[in-house]
C-alpha cells in the first residue's frame, strides 16, 4: 500500500505522483518530467500547425475548437442533472456568499476571467478583427460575443456544480459509512450506551439524517469527551464548501467525479479532449495577437516565424515542466497576467476615451456601422470602465502589499497540500514577470515621442477601385495627403459625412461642423473616401 495514495486518494495521488511527481516546494527543482515535456511538445506541435498557415488554417481550426466544447458541455449537463445530488450542488452554487463578494481577491479574479474568456489585452481581438471589412458591424459582434460568453460560462458552471454536488453526495455517504462504523466499535466495546442510538435508526441502511441525529445527541451527551471519540459531523454542507479552483478542479475533483459516473472512460475522453480543444482554441488567439503584427508590420514569412515563435515558447515552457513546474504554473497564472492585464486594458481605453477623443471615435463608428451607438457606450467607455479597473488595480496592489503572495504545495510526507509563502528569489521572478508584461507600453511610447522609432505616420498607402482604374499613393506630405483624401471631385471621393446627425457626446458641434476643422491625418475624411483594398 502507498501509504500517501492511502492519506489522500486515487485520483489526487494519481495526480500529484504519477503525472507531476511533483516536489515538496519551488525551491525543489527535481529536474525535468519527460512525459510532461513531451506533452508539452506536442500540445505546442497542434499550435504551430494550427497557424502554419494563418487565418487560413487557424481559421478552420476555431471553427471546430469553438464549437466541440458546447457539445460536450450540453453532453455533461444532460448527464450532470440525472446524477444523484445534482441540484445540491446547483443550489449551492446560487446561495450568495456576502463575505466573499467584499474580498478584493475575488473582484480581481473575476476580472482576470472576464478578461481571458474575451481575450482583452492580449491582442488576439484587434489581430483577428484586422481581417474584417471597413464596414463590418463590430456593435453587434460586441454585443453578440459578450453574451456568449456570459451564458458558456453560466453553462460551465452549472456543469461543475452539478458533478460537485454529485461528488459531494459520494463523499457524504462515505464519511457517514466510516463514522458509523465507528460508533459502532463503541456501542460493542460499551464506550457508548445502546441508549444513546435513537430507535428508529437502522445501522445497515443509515440516512445522512439519521446519522446527524445520533451524532448530535451523542455531543451532547459526551461533551467532556467527545473530542476524544474522533467522529466528524459529515455535513453535505462542508462537502460543497471544500472549494478547488486551478488544476485541482480539472484534474481532481471533476475527474474524482468522473469516476462515478456509469461508462467514465467514455466520459473521461470527452472531458480531456474538450480541455485540449479549449486551450487550442486560447493559444490560437494569443498567438495571433503576438505573430499578427510582427509579420505585418517586418514582413518576414509567417511560416518561419510562427515555427520559431512555437520552437521558442516550448523551450521558454520547460520551466513548467520540472517537477516543480505545477508551482511556476500558479505563480504566472496568479500574477503574470492579472495585474498586467489590468494595466494594459486600462491604458487602451484612455487611449481611445480620453486622449484619440471618444467624440471622434462615436463619430468614426457611426460612418462605419451606418447609425449612431447609444449613448450608454459614451459614458462607459469616458467614466465608468476606467474608474472600475483603476479600483481593481489599486485593490490588487494594497492585497499584494499587504498579504506577502504564496502558493499551495504538496507535501509528500503528509500527502496533502500545505500553503508556503514564495522565497526571495521567487519574489524576484513575481515582481518581474509583472514589471516585464507591462514594460513595453511605456517603452514604446517614449521611444515613439522621442521618434527613436517610426510609429508609420510619415507614410499612407492607399488604393481606390473605381472600376479599372487604380491609384496608389506613397509618401505623401501632409498637406499633399490631406488634399487628395479630401478632394473635391466626386467622381473620386464620395460625400465624406452620413446625411443624418450623429451622436458624439454632451455639448458636441454637429459632424458637418467638424468636418471643416483640420482633421489632418487621422480625421473623418480618411476614414470615408473608399474601402481600402
Amino acid at each position: 500500500v502507498e501509504t500517501e495514495c492511502e492519506k489522500s486518494s486515487a485520483t489526487t495521488y494519481f495526480w500529484y505522483r504519477e503525472t507531476l511527481d511533483i516536489s515538496n516546494s519551488i525551491s525543489e527543482s527535481g529536474g525535468l518530467n519527460w512525459k510532461m515535456t513531451l506533452c508539452l511538445l506536442v500540445a505546442w506541435s497542434l499550435v504551430g500547425l494550427a497557424m502554419i498557415k494563418g487565418i487560413q488554417s487557424s481559421g478552420k481550426v476555431m471553427y471546430f475548437s469553438s464549437l466541440f466544447p458546447y457539445v460536450v458541455l450540453v453532453c455533461f449537463l444532460v448527464r450532470g442533472l440525472l446524477l444523484r445530488g445534482a441540484v445540491d450542488g446547483i443550489m449551492h452554487m446560487f446561495t450568495p456568499k456576502l463575505d466573499k463578494m467584499l474580498d478584493p481577491q475575488v473582484w480581481r479574479e473575476a476580472a482576470t476571467q472576464v478578461f481571458f474568456a474575451l481575450g482583452l489585452g492580449f491582442g488576439g481581438v484587434i489581430a483577428f478583427s484586422s481581417y474584417n471589412k471597413q464596414d463590418n458591424n463590430c456593435h453587434f459582434d460586441a454585443t453578440l460575443v459578450s453574451f456568449i460568453n456570459f451564458f458558456t460560462s453560466v453553462l460551465a458552471t452549472l456543469v461543475v456544480f452539478a458533478v460537485l454536488g454529485f461528488k459531494a453526495n459520494i463523499m457524504n455517504e462515505k464519511c457517514v459509512v466510516e463514522n458509523a462504523e465507528k460508533i459502532l466499535g463503541y456501542l460493542n466495546t460499551n464506550v457508548l450506551s445502546h441508549d444513546l442510538i435513537p430507535p428508529h435508526v437502522n445501522f445497515s441502511h443509515l440516512t445522512a439524517k439519521d446519522y446527524n441525529e445520533m451524532y448530535r445527541v451523542i455531543m451532547t451527551v459526551k461533551e467532556g469527551h467527545f473530542k476524544e471519540l474522533g467522529l466528524d459531523a459529515c455535513l453535505l454542507e462542508d462537502e460543497l464548501n471544500k472549494s478547488v479552483q486551478g488544476t485541482g478542479l480539472a484534474f481532481i475533483a471533476f475527474t474524482e467525479a468522473m469516476t462515478h459516473f456509469p461508462a467514465s472512460p467514455f466520459w473521461s475522453v470527452m472531458f480531456f479532449l474538450m480541455l485540449i480543444n479549449l486551450g487550442l482554441g486560447s493559444m490560437i488567439g494569443t498567438m495571433s495577437g503576438i505573430t499578427t503584427p510582427i509579420i505585418d508590420t517586418f514582413k518576414v514569412r509567417k511560416e518561419v516565424f510562427t515555427v520559431g515563435s512555437c520552437i521558442f515558447a516550448f523551450v521558454v515552457g520547460l520551466i513548467f515542466v520540472q517537477r516543480s513546474g505545477n508551482y511556476f504554473v500558479t505563480m504566472f497564472d496568479d500574477y503574470s497576467a492579472t495585474l498586467p492585464l489590468t494595466v494594459v486594458v486600462i491604458l487602451e481605453n484612455i487611449a481611445v476615451a480620453w486622449i484619440y477623443g471618444t467624440k471622434k471615435f462615436m463619430q468614426e463608428l457611426t460612418e462605419m456601422l451606418g447609425f449612431r451607438p447609444y449613448q450608454f457606450y459614451y459614458y462607459t467607455w469616458k467614466y465608468v470602465s476606467p474608474i472600475c479597473m483603476a479600483v481593481l488595480m489599486t485593490a490588487s496592489i494594497i492585497q499584494l502589499g499587504v498579504s506577502p503572495p504564496g502558493y499551495s504545495a504538496w507535501i509528500r510526507e503528509e500527502a496533502a497540500e500545505k500553503f508556503l509563502f514564495y522565497p526571495t528569489w521567487a519574489m524576484a521572478i513575481l515582481i518581474s514577470l509583472i514589471i516585464l508584461a507591462s514594460l513595453p507600453l511605456p517603452l514604446v511610447f517614449i521611444l515613439r515621442q522621442f521618434h527613436l522609432v517610426s510609429d508609420g505616420s510619415n507614410a499612407l498607402s492607399v488604393t481606390y477601385k473605381k472600376g479599372r482604374m487604380m491609384k496608389d499613393i506613397s509618401n505623401l506630405e501632409d498637406n499633399d495627403e490631406t488634399r487628395f483624401i479630401l478632394s473635391k471631385v466626386p467622381s473620386e471621393t464620395p460625400s465624406p459625412m452620413p446625411t443624418h446627425r450623429s451622436y458624439l457626446g454632451p455639448g458636441s458641434n454637429s459632424p458637418m461642423e467638424m468636418s471643416s476643422a483640420p482633421n489632418g491625418r487621422y480625421g473623418s475624411g480618411y476614414l470615408l473616401a473608399s474601402t481600402p483594398e
